[in-house]
């Protein structure tokens, strides 16, 4: 089985779009969370050992999901020309680490952090995606987020994502997904 890597309408920075193409990356995004829940099931169950998987949005599925992504995490070297220009964006010396992840790794994370936010919204029916595009300054300016977890959304791409940069680093093993669920469940406003 080939995993399909997935392709956002806009090749640019969020920071860089205009509200209204931001407004449609958003809309793109929802969109397609549903295919992408089941390109994420396929490739997971075509996985040895996780052919029993099944993409239920039950928090204990998090578990086996977390150890898969954890045997399909990838890194890649990094240019010459892509650390020269990581270097002249730095304000002071500092370290660039010369490899990257894969452009497959970090879609699997935008995936998993897809499924992630699904699992939260079908066991608590209070939290919804939402899109912050008030203030450029904002860390998580104009991405997907999940909100109803008090003042702080949770933004569960960057989850995994931030969970395949530690699974390299072997700061973060495959149990830390489910690990993310129940900590931010116990933030969740209770409903009116």
């Amino acid at each position: 089985m080939t995993y399909e890597i997935i392709q956002p309408p806009f090749e640019k920075n969020l920071e860089d779009m205009p509200k209204a193409e931001l407004k449609q990356y958003f809309q793109w995004f929802l969109d397609v969370l549903p295919k992408r829940m089941n390109v994420l099931e396929e490739a997971v169950r075509a996985t040895p050992g996780f052919e029993n998987w099944h993409a239920d949005y039950t928090p204990s599925s998090l578990g086996p999901l977390g150890h898969w992504f954890a045997t399909q995490v990838e890194t890649r070297s990094r240019s010459a020309d892509e650390l020269d220009k990581m270097r002249e964006k730095q304000s002071s010396p500092v370290d660039v680490p010369g490899e990257e992840l894969t452009h497959k790794t970090l879609s699997l994370a935008v995936d998993i952090g897809m499924y992630l936010g699904q699992v939260f919204l079908t066991n608590h029916p209070s939290l919804k995606w939402a899109q912050d595009i008030s203030n450029k300054k904002f860390a998580y300016y104009g991405q997907p987020l999940l909100v109803g977890f008090g003042s702080v959304p949770l933004n569960p791409a960057g989850t995994a994502l931030v969970q395949a940069y530690g699974l390299v680093s072997k700061s973060k093993t495959g149990d830390r997904l489910r690990e993310v669920y129940d900590i931010w469940q116990k933030r969740i406003e209770p409903s009116p």
